[in-house]
């Protein structure tokens, strides 16, 4: 099987991170997670005071930076560094600034201290984007400080909204402000550069090149409403209890991506596999069964996915009632959007209607490109012996909304981790923290890809 051959970027000139950098990100992380930016969905969030915070020290740093809101109190910022190239693309650079709920008494540290203990920082946005925020803020100080520019004109967005619907974040920017992204063909932000232990001391770092499409479902079920003692051949919850069933329980056929192939052509190679994954007999699910951990990385995004969250029926138990409604997590692989309606349409079945709650694009990066391979020259140019791969994120980013405008977007937040750290397990969950030694790598990975974009 041939492999990829990926162009050889430049190198840029030695680096301005100092020791203040790397004591900067540290005290960024900590102080941006002890701003609690809790969303909770209904716009029942007030990112104000975290972007205060980073437009502050933006602005130290010799930028301009805009301070936008939709409504008051869910604000965004964006700046830009002029590149010295002025016939370059520009790059965008986001990172949001909202995070998920955290319920304290389920804490071995309180999520929003920003404890820094054992050379690990503690609390709820640690790698859910604050590290990632933190890093950005560092690496353009180091910058002003060494009197450093970049080829191509880079804009930094930090957005409120994006573990909502973004509707007063990226959402809102995209709508409103287009002209603040004017230039941006490309665009990093979260989940991907981060080192993955796949066993017998491999170690991987998955570059988000892909995202499965949001597709969130409102069914509704009608029927005839009556008496609980009754017979009842039009029972809206039964109608309903059978199509959640269908669809929880169907098992979508494989989708295979540009994205998603590669990932797994690489795999095979890096564990010794022979197989041919053009082939047309070629079965997916039994090589991800050959991968041991790095299973993970691909299992989720070979098919779409349809799992039941949420019903609502009825107000009282001997009341059969005329209505009842549930809520599906629906996510759709690239080119499947139809093909995903139309199952719908089948599994629902009758008395059953459906419609999309909250929907988003999927998105696809291509990896053969220059971009891709300067991701993956900067990785390695700090951990040499780890193994880039491209891969396609199960859920969604910010990237959906900036899509709009025409910009193509890569995961990359760079993390080395050590050996036994559940980096998936600390997105939303509980005792999410990140070590020291992570934002160090975090920030050299991430000017060294900056000045060479």
């Amino acid at each position: 099987m041939a492999e990829h051959v990926y162009p050889h970027p430049q190198e840029p000139s030695p680096g301005p991170v100092d020791a203040t950098a790397l004591d900067e990100v540290v005290a960024f992380t900590s102080e941006l997670i002890r701003i609690d930016t809790t969303n909770r969905g209904g716009g029942e969030c007030r990112e104000r005071p975290a972007a205060e915070y980073v437009a502050e020290r933006l602005a130290a740093a010799g930028l301009e930076p805009a301070l936008l809101e939709r409504v008051p109190g869910r604000t965004n910022v964006v700046a830009r560094i002029e590149g010295t190239d002025p016939s370059a693309d520009a790059l965008l650079v986001h990172g949001h600034l909202d995070v998920v709920p955290a319920e304290p008494a389920d804490w071995t540290v309180h999520p929003f201290s920003g404890e820094v203990r054992d050379g690990v920082v503690w609390g709820r946005g640690a790698v859910d984007m604050k590290n990632m925020d933190a890093m950005i803020l560092s690496v353009v100080r180091a910058w002003a400080r060494a009197g450093v520019r970049p080829r191509r004109d880079i804009v930094i967005a930090y957005t409120a909204d994006e573990e909502a619907s973004a509707e007063d974040g990226s959402g809102f920017l995209v709508a409103r402000h287009p002209e603040l992204f004017e230039g941006c063909t490309e665009g990093i932000s979260e989940s991907g550069a981060y080192s993955f232990h796949a066993g017998g001391g491999m170690t991987l770092y998955p570059v988000g090149a892909g995202e499965r499409g949001t597709a969130w479902l409102r069914l509704t079920a009608h029927g005839r409403a009556g008496h609980g003692s009754r017979v009842n051949r039009e029972n809206a919850v039964s109608r309903l209890a059978a199509a959640v069933t269908r669809i929880g329980e169907y098992q979508w056929p494989v989708r295979i991506t540009p994205t998603v192939r590669a990932a797994l052509a690489e795999l095979a190679v890096l564990h010794g596999i022979d197989t041919d994954t053009t082939a047309d007999d070629f079965d997916p699910d039994e090589l991800i069964a050959k991968l041991g951990p790095a299973a993970a990385l691909v299992e989720a995004t070979v098919r779409n996915s349809s799992n039941p969250t949420m019903l609502e029926a009825g107000y009282k138990v001997n009341v059969i009632p005329g209505q009842a409604t549930a809520y599906i997590d629906g996510r759709m692989l690239p080119g499947t959007e139809q093909e995903f309606a139309d199952t719908l349409d089948r599994l629902t079945g009758p008395g059953v209607e459906w419609e999309f709650h909250h929907r988003e694009v999927p998105l696809l990066a291509p990896v053969d490109s220059p971009t891709f391979a300067k991701l993956r020259a900067a990785i390695e140019r700090f951990d040499p012996d780890g193994h880039v791969l491209p891969y396609c994120m199960a859920g969604g980013t910010d990237a959906k909304q900036f899509s709009r405008l025409g910009i193509t977007g890569y995961g990359f937040s760079p993390l080395k981790l050590p050996e036994g750290y559940d980096y998936s397990a600390m997105f939303h969950g509980v005792d999410e923290r990140v070590p020291v030694d992570a934002l160090h790598f975090g920030v050299r990975v991430l000017d060294h890809y900056l000045r060479s974009a």
